[in-house]
């Protein structure tokens, strides 16, 4: 397992002012995050520093013993596999299963269970009845899957997902929600960008909130679910959990926000 670490990381685009400023930052290897900001507090661009699509202006990116900037994005995304929030920009083959399975490509080094690897990310996802189909034309929230499995099929260390849970239903949640569990027991590192505070609070026990082009709070969820100043100091809507607990003044904690999505599933079953 790789460990992540921010050295005074700063970044900007050309001609623009700063994004992310003095980022320090250890993340362990087998850890699962998730990282929430308000649009425009460098969500995305944090992920890039990771994945080694952007390079930091100053400071240093390390993946395991690499330094981000003495390594092409090819050779990276073999440790850090990206999961875009768009799935139409990493999908350009004609079936699923050639989309899936196109990974035998990149992969350079020979990796005997390669197949196995490709059927587990299938059945991971749910697309065993799609493999003959085009991708596009699958719905989005199903394409989104496809650009999943394409990525788990290369079995990286680390794994970021940038929006998973737009447009899914509550089929597509529950789904997400079994693979970061089998991704937990393989023990890989998962770093999950989301507006969805509530699906964050349900399914990850550490948390990264940003603002004013850095790191406002990292640590336990449920630190930060007692903390409800956080959330207002980001400009993010307090989590309904939150409200909840404060009407009944009840001490809010993850094991509740559990115990109301579980709630809520069950409804949604009947």
């Amino acid at each position: 397992m790789k460990d992540i670490l921010f050295q005074n990381v700063n970044f900007s685009y050309p001609n623009n002012p700063p994004v992310l400023v003095s980022i320090d930052l250890k993340i362990n290897g087998g850890e699962q995050i998730a990282v929430i900001g308000h649009n425009g507090t460098g969500k995305s661009t944090f992920a890039k520093l990771i994945n080694g699509l952007l390079h930091p202006s100053d400071g240093v990116v390390w993946i395991g013993d690499m330094n981000t900037k003495n390594y092409t994005t090819a050779h990276i995304a073999a440790n850090v596999g990206y999961v875009f929030q768009n799935p139409d920009d990493q999908i350009f083959h004609s079936t699923v299963e050639k989309e899936i399975g196109f990974c035998k490509k990149i992969i350079r080094k020979k990796r005997q269970n390669i197949k196995v690897q490709i059927e587990e990310a299938i059945q991971m996802t749910g697309l065993q009845k799609y493999r003959a189909e085009n991708p596009f034309d699958l719905p989005v929230s199903m394409r989104r899957f496809v650009a999943m499995a394409s990525v788990l099929a290369m079995d990286p260390d680390i794994l970021i997902f940038d929006e998973p849970t737009a447009g899914q239903d509550a089929y597509g949640r529950n789904l997400l929600k079994n693979i970061f569990q089998k991704l937990k027991e393989k023990k890989k590192t998962v770093i999950t960008i989301s507006h969805d505070i509530e699906f964050v609070l349900e399914n990850f026990q550490k948390l990264i909130i940003m603002a004013n082009r850095g790191i406002l709070f990292y640590g336990e969820s449920q630190n930060a679910l007692q903390t409800p100043e956080l959330f207002q100091t980001a400009n993010l809507e307090l989590p309904y959990i939150n409200k909840l607990c404060m009407e009944l003044g009840l001490p809010c904690t993850t094991d509740l926000v559990q115990a109301a999505q579980q709630m809520y599933d069950n409804y949604i079953k009947m």
